[in-house]
């Protein structure tokens, strides 16, 4: 940095010559001096890899080269890949999974891949079928936007032998494997920035990962219980967490261990340090211990299988039991017309916990029927999980990776910024959802209505 002297420009790069390229022209292309060449290591930070930014602000982790190395070779051996294969990606590169995962996994065992700068689902079909691909890599709202458009002959004119992401919820793993003819989908789970690695190597609906007895050891991943509504990992009488038993929900966490000889459970943080310690949790087993909190609601069957519950924060408590916005988000977006949701509680005056709220997308290709959503919610989820409000947007706010941005859908609550959205309220003497009025909103607002 000897050689700056003002301040740092932005470029903004595009496929014509830009000022980029005018700038770096100015540059020689001499092959530097030895004196010039900063001595690297494994250690050395190689990028910041921000993350989706679902709840709040994108962070910017840390990503040395060692990670950077170890998530190129340990997915081009996840996706089986080949110097024959190419590769379809059309994500972010600016997150781990299009810029890192995806294409590296690919390169470095000779094989191509082919960029698609944004997501297009009316010419994702026929960009694989014309670039010859065998491989692309997801994310969960992208499979559901290709399943949510309407059937086309191209759906299995492809030569797409297996995909590889994360985020395929179980309602539509099986339904998404079988109309586009793929068997093979490697579900993974993974913090850019943590060092807990899940992997769903037979294709297991549903399932995030798994990690059988015998590799438990090697593998230090535990799930231990959390209080949701303090929003913290419960301990007992001698101040340890309490690991889960099969079948229950608790927080995934992974041992942080400072070995050279294990660099992959070592946790390199943000570049914001004060994010850091906000994601350690310490003193769990015994004295002195540390361990990544992913954020993470999971489960385990007796098998080794993890299932995703939801994210922490998402989850709220209402009427005395815990909600899962996820199982609620699940449930709306099987139903027709429905082309994606967000759930997520609000808090209400003179209530405990927070009130289930869902802010529907609706679809361009199905008609909606509120009526029939309605009975879909009173068969499929118990009265306490039913969201008590409903919000029709005509755009969904999304992250880079596809995903419903809730953080200003909570702060709205029951005041949207758009007015012009319908937003309704269960009415439990009509069994219906009826337009929420500034009358009855008023009421809410000011505690004076008992729900």
């Amino acid at each position: 940095m000897d050689n700056v002297s003002d301040a740092p420009r932005v470029f903004v790069h595009d496929f014509q010559e830009s000022e980029f390229d005018r700038a770096l022209q100015r540059f020689s292309d001499a092959t530097l001096e030895p004196h010039e060449r900063v001595a690297l290591t494994l250690d050395d930070r190689c990028v910041y890899v921000y993350t989706s930014g679902t709840t709040g602000l994108p962070k910017a982790a840390n990503i040395n080269h060692y990670r950077v190395s170890a998530m190129a070779l340990g997915f081009s051996s996840v996706m089986e890949a080949e110097k024959s294969d190419r590769l379809y990606d059309c994500l972010p590169m600016y997150h781990s999974n299009g810029g890192i995962l995806a294409t590296l996994g690919t390169l470095i065992r000779g094989g191509s891949v082919v960029i698609r700068e944004k997501l297009s689902v009316r010419e994702f079909w026929s960009d694989i079928i014309k670039h010859n691909c065998t491989l692309f890599f997801y994310i969960g709202e992208v499979c559901r936007y290709l399943l949510n458009a309407p059937p086309s002959p191209l759906d299995r004119q492809h030569r797409i032998r297996l995909i590889c992401g994360n985020g395929l919820r179980p309602d539509i793993f099986q339904a998404f494997s079988k109309r586009f003819g793929i068997k093979h989908i490697r579900e993974f789970y993974g913090a850019t920035e943590g060092n807990i690695a899940l992997f769903n190597f037979d294709s297991r609906p549903g399932a995030i990962g798994r990690i059988p007895k015998w590799a438990e050891k090697r593998f230090v991943v535990k799930v231990v219980r959390f209080d949701v509504e303090n929003e913290k990992p419960m301990r007992d009488a001698d101040g340890r967490c309490i690991p889960c038993k099969p079948g229950e929900i608790g927080e995934i966490i992974g041992e942080i261990i400072d070995d050279p000889n294990a660099p992959a459970n070592r946790f390199e943080g943000y570049a914001d340090t004060n994010a850091n310690e906000t994601k350690i949790l310490r003193n769990v087993f015994r004295d002195g211990d540390a361990w990544f909190r992913s954020g993470d609601l999971v489960t385990r069957d007796e098998r080794g299988y993890f299932y995703f519950v939801d994210r922490i924060g998402d989850t709220f408590r209402w009427k005395g039991e815990n909600i899962s916005t996820n199982e609620v988000a699940e449930t709306i977006n099987t139903h027709p017309g429905v082309a994606s949701c967000a759930v997520y509680g609000i808090p209400i005056a003179n209530h405990d916990g927070k009130a289930g709220m869902a802010a529907l997308h609706l679809s361009e290709h199905e008609a909606f029927d509120l009526d029939r959503l309605t009975k879909h919610l009173v068969d499929n989820l118990p009265p306490h999980a039913r969201p008590l409000f409903l919000r029709l947007r005509r755009e969904a706010d999304m992250t880079g990776t596809f995903k419903i941005r809730k953080v200003d859908l909570m702060k709205e609550g029951l005041t949207p910024r758009d007015l012009s959205e319908p937003l309704y309220m269960f009415d439990s003497e009509t069994g219906r959802y009826r337009i929420l009025d500034e009358a009855m909103r008023g009421d809410i607002l000011e505690g004076r209505m008992r729900l």
